[in-house]
């Protein structure tokens, strides 16, 4: 019988549901200093003693009993018999009330003399000036940061209570290994459960993740009945969704109530709420980014009602790079990168889906698209939740393009001086359409070199063409790739793989077999079209094709002959006015300079002949230098 949601709530009423059942348990624990940042103060914290406990110097200098010192002045100083000699923090002996600086006497025979009266009290801390014994130091939910501790550790305090709660995290699953084990074929490395523990942590949580449990009913329900003895929140990892193997809906009920199962959230919705002995016990989907957005709009909101801090929020308006789409009905949360281009700031969507990862790891940021919205147009100013400090934002250049190891190893280099590059990688027509619409910095291209790039249409038929600069990095050889050494001519009797019609290869391809005179339609394989260059070494490597076009680079590290027949340049493009701006000279110097030529000749399959040279494009269609005149002081 096939499982189906019966009824999906909303969020609001999910949350509404998750807040009222389960009240505060008001537990306390006690924490070291050195262990209690981020920690609320469930008990008023006092000091134990007074700081200082007694009168103390605040300067160097000599203790005085004020009143001998009436009167005196440059032109009748007064010699003191009484004082005492004292340096910063020494005690000021009882019979002395003030204290004159070292520099403001003149020692003569063993005595001193003042010219200036001194001010009863003047330069003495009185005992208890700081904090007097039993005196409040914090109050009950203060959230303990780290400048705190110094003064909690004058003040005599070694240990603090604060709010505690017990957070139990289980992993299920048989194909389910530990982080750290490399996944054999058919499993996968157990990792939400590593993210809960980290992210409750910082909450304040005190979690414990147990070992992982096989899709075993009854295994599970043991493990889970041991969790909600032992903790006053549970979390149960996969096992939430319709599958054969999803056993958690049926363990919950076994050991309580099923409050509900199904949320319109994307993504997050297998998400399920239980009650055993008046615990909570939540239900994690499998998918990561399903159970990132569990943790942080359930399991963190139940945490902030049981007092716990909520993290830092840092909300943006960003106008909206591309269009965004979302199914009406659903709650749909969707990573983002925000980066500073010109006055405004742009908001570029990252993969959407649970299982993607590192969308999460690229993006700076969410947005949340409420049900009853389809979605928004590009342009939209939207509001975007930052996960990253805002001040990194205005270090970061943005690029959407065509990835190499080469942008990767710049950016590598960028990052030792304060700047970072943030890349995306959906192809040069991406790029060029994004740097048209003002959405990126640059968008790093790989193009046909010389006579092919005319026939390059994405590039030809750009519109604002004229107005590009093109910093080269670096020319990479393109030629056939097989395991027999096939040419040219060989294509028309092996099978072929292509790659995408906007690709560097297929432009060379489509060149070189019109000069070969030979129709397209007859190479086998011509319109079997994979997504790049990697992807046409597997395809024959693996021998699913005899043949594809791709850089000498990735054929050699797939073990392919390679008969070249053209190069292809990358290029990090520009809108000219960016060179004007001190990121991008920054780049330019790095590109230029010894240690990157280096590190490309160390990865190797580059020609670095014309590495950094700026160009543009001229009337024929060709890149060529840029002249002196025409670019800003400083570049050549």
């Amino acid at each position: 019988m096939v499982k189906r949601y019966l009824e999906l709530r909303s969020l609001d009423e999910a949350l509404r549901l998750l807040i009222t059942s389960f009240p505060n348990p008001r537990n306390t624990g006690r924490v070291r200093l050195m262990e209690s940042v981020g920690r609320v103060v469930a008990d008023p914290v006092f000091a134990k003693y007074s700081v200082p406990e007694v009168n103390i110097s605040a300067m160097d200098g000599i203790a005085v009993r004020s009143r001998e010192t009436i009167g005196a002045t440059d032109q009748a100083p007064v010699t003191l018999d009484h004082f005492a000699r004292l340096n910063t923090g020494n005690i000021v002996p009882p019979e002395f009330d003030a204290v004159v600086m070292i520099e403001d006497t003149w020692e003569s025979g063993g005595k001193f003399q003042v010219r200036k009266s001194a001010a009863p009290w003047q330069h003495v801390r009185p005992a208890g000036e700081d904090v007097k014994e039993n005196k409040l130091i914090l109050p009950r939910g203060h959230v303990i940061r780290a400048f705190d501790t110094g003064a909690l550790a004058t003040f005599g305090i070694t240990t603090i209570g604060v709010l505690a709660v017990r957070v139990g995290i289980i992993p299920t699953g048989s194909e389910l290994v530990p982080f750290g084990v490399r996944p054999g074929p058919g499993q996968v490395v157990e990792s939400n459960t590593v993210m809960a523990q980290v992210f409750l942590s910082q909450m304040g949580a005190d979690c414990t993740r147990y070992p992982i449990v096989p899709d075993d009913p009854d295994r599970i329900r043991e493990t889970l009945r041991t969790a909600v003895k032992e903790n006053d929140l549970v979390l149960i990892s996969a096992g939430s969704s319709a599958g054969t193997r999803d056993f958690t809906e049926s363990v919950i009920r076994s050991l309580g109530d099923l409050i509900f199962h199904g949320v319109a959230v994307k993504p997050g919705k297998p998400v399920m709420l239980g009650k055993i002995n008046g615990k909570p016990v939540l239900g994690l989907p499998g998918y990561p980014l399903a159970a990132q957005t569990v943790l942080r709009e359930f399991a963190a909101p139940l945490l902030e009602s049981w007092g716990f801090p909520p993290a830092p929020r840092f909300v943006v308006k960003a106008r909206l790079g591309q269009a965004l789409v979302s199914d009406p009905g659903f709650d749909e949360f969707v990573p983002i990168f925000v980066g500073r281009i010109g006055e405004e700031l742009i908001g570029t969507p990252h993969g959407k889906g649970g299982f993607a990862q590192m969308s999460t790891v690229k993006a700076n940021g969410y947005t949340h698209i409420p049900a009853p919205v389809e979605g928004y147009e590009a342009g939209t100013l939207l509001d975007v939740l930052l996960t990253t400090d805002p001040g990194s934002i205005g270090r970061t250049l943005f690029f959407i393009g065509t990835l190499d190891p080469a942008l990767e190893e710049l950016a590598n280099r960028a990052h030792d001086d304060g700047l970072f590059i943030h890349a995306t990688n959906p192809g040069n027509i991406p790029g060029l359409l994004a740097l048209g619409s003002n959405s990126c910095h640059a968008a790093p291209l790989v193009l046909p070199a010389r006579s092919f790039l005319t026939s390059y249409q994405p590039l030809m038929q750009f519109s604002g063409a004229n107005n590009l600069a093109f910093l080269h990095i670096a020319a990479v050889g393109l030629g056939i790739a097989s395991l027999e050494g096939f040419d040219i001519n060989d294509l028309t009797r092996i099978r072929f793989i292509n790659t995408r019609k906007d690709t560097p290869s297929r432009t060379v391809l489509d060149t070189l077999l019109a000069s070969e005179g030979i129709d397209p339609l007859q190479v086998n394989g011509y319109l079997q079209e994979v997504h790049g260059p990697q992807a046409v070494a597997a395809a024959i490597r693996n021998g699913f094709a005899d043949a594809g076009i791709c850089t000498s680079g990735i054929a050699s590290a797939n073990g392919l002959r390679f008969v070249p027949v053209a190069h292809e340049d990358y290029e990090l493009v520009v809108q000219k006015e960016m060179l004007a701006d001190s990121r991008f000279r920054t780049l330019t110097s790095l590109i230029r300079s010894p240690g990157y030529r280096a590190a490309l000749e160390k990865i190797g399959g580059y020609d670095l002949s014309i590495t950094g040279t700026l160009r543009g494009l001229n009337g024929s269609g060709t890149l060529t230098p840029c002249m002196p005149g025409s670019l800003p002081s400083g570049y050549r």
